[in-house]
């Protein structure tokens, strides 16, 4: 077609498609949902699909992402809830910073990031734990960014490398990884991570920008609790820990023991990431719930308070699963692939590299999740013995870097913390940028061992 190779179309053609659809969401400010389903249908149009196979393929797209991710959403984000209204939240916030005191204040705040970041979404872990900042600047005198940057560190994080979070949780379905090894290979590479973009750089930064909390949300969010009112340190940390541990015993038990055994039969379904967090929910309701003397009627206004912040990003991570299977169908999928091989790129690096370049452009880390990942699948196949599950890390700090102007998350940050557009620059861009290179490279070094 135009005196071009059909394969040097196909890729034209997905080069076009991810430029319109970035200038959609960026430009012309369609929502994404909307965008990535423009999206898909253009491409299955252009590149010659028939027109019943087009919608086809995106309702299979959508439908198979949505049937393992929809559910996994939907039940973190209750478990989420309950331990934000509880104080579970809270109360290992306060139990890290007296175990670490004054002086290592920021240590304690990445780690308190870190834990309760695991089941709850980036945004409504900064709302979350954001008075705390503003708390304990005012107890100890520390700068606000000493402490907030290590919050941010630790939340953002668990948000890019660890599931169950949406764009984890999406690229393991798209790669066909194994959960339970990207929540142990996402730990050991995120802790670190976190430690070298949230303390370390926080201390180094808040010399230059100290930072100075606006008045007014110190006043309206600095409230002080009451420790004797709050689930026990431990009870929350089991609650919180217990689907990761039940997934990680499932991983151990599919290695340890052969096909067939009694034992890894039975955790296999209970290791599967929705029955833990299922389980984990069920547990919540009892020690964020009615432990602490809360009726439940009111569990029952707070779990069905949480399902609707999720709707558009459930529809968002829908329709990226209908663009990625119009990749794939479409045979764009496959071009790519054999591009990756014959360039011998890492595929690691490719979908580190793939992700970096649209979260910069859409300011989005969940489009960039969802469509490096479609891009960076084929490979899989053509190259033996590639980690899928440090392909999906990969993807995921990927989506980490570089968040400025078109990223709803820098005016937040903006905003809280009461700085100008180049202390932000300075201070979230540099930590998310720093998040997403280091991040590469542990899973770099990692691959090396694993």
């Amino acid at each position: 077609m135009f005196g071009m190779s059909h394969e040097t179309f196909l890729l034209l053609d997905a080069v076009v498609t991810v430029i319109g659809l970035i200038i959609l969401i960026t430009k012309f400010k369609f929502h994404p949902f909307i965008a990535l389903t423009i999206a898909a249908a253009f491409l299955g149009l252009t590149s010659g699909m028939p027109t019943g196979t087009i919608i086809k393929a995106f309702q299979d797209g959508f439908g198979g992402v949505l049937g393992f991710v929809g559910i996994i959403l939907a039940l973190g984000t209750m478990l989420g809830k309950m331990m934000a209204e509880s104080g579970g939240a809270d109360q290992i916030a306060q139990t890290l910073i007296r175990a670490f005191g004054k002086d290592k204040v920021q240590w304690a705040m990445m780690f308190a990031a870190f834990l309760v970041g695991i089941p709850l979404f980036f945004e409504i872990g900064f709302v979350l734990l954001i008075p705390l900042v503003f708390i304990v600047a005012r107890r100890t005198g520390v700068s606000i960014i000493k402490i907030g940057i290590p919050l941010l560190a630790g939340l953002s994080a668990v948000h890019g490398l660890v599931p169950p979070h949406p764009g984890p949780l999406l690229a393991i379905g798209v790669f066909g990884a194994d959960i339970g090894k990207t929540i142990l290979y996402g730990l050991i590479v995120a802790l670190p991570t976190a430690i070298i973009a949230g303390p370390i750089f926080g201390t180094f930064i808040a010399k230059h920008i100290p930072g100075h909390p606006n008045q007014e949300l110190v006043d309206q969010l600095a409230r002080e609790t009451n420790s004797a009112e709050l689930p026990s340190f431990s009870i929350t940390l089991i609650t919180v820990l217990s689907p990761v541990f039940l997934m990680l015993l499932k991983t151990f038990a599919d290695v340890a023991l052969p096909d067939g055994n009694l034992f890894r039969a039975w955790m296999d379904m209970i290791g599967h990431p929705i029955s833990a967090l299922l389980l984990a929910l069920l547990l919540s309701l009892y020690t964020f719930g009615y432990k602490q003397g809360i009726g439940s009627s009111q569990m029952l206004k707070w779990l069905d308070a949480s399902l609707a912040p999720t709707a558009a990003i459930i529809l968002i991570i829908g329709a990226g699963g209908g663009f990625k299977q119009m990749l794939v169908t479409s045979g764009v999928g496959d071009v790519i692939g054999h591009m990756a091989v014959s360039a011998q790129i890492s595929p690691i690096l490719l979908a580190w590299l793939v992700a970096a370049v649209i979260r910069i452009a859409t300011g989005s880390a969940t489009v960039a999740t969802i469509t490096g990942a479609g891009i960076v699948v084929p490979v899989v196949g053509m190259i033996p013995g590639v980690n899928r599950e440090l392909l999906v890390l990969a993807t995921g700090a990927g989506s980490l870097i570089l968040s400025h102007v078109n990223d709803a998350g820098f005016w937040l940050v903006k905003q809280y913390f009461n700085m100008t557009v180049a202390e932000t620059f300075k201070t979230w861009t540099a930590m998310e940028t720093i998040l997403s290179v280091v991040g590469l490279i542990f899973i770099l070094l990692l691959s090396l061992v694993v």
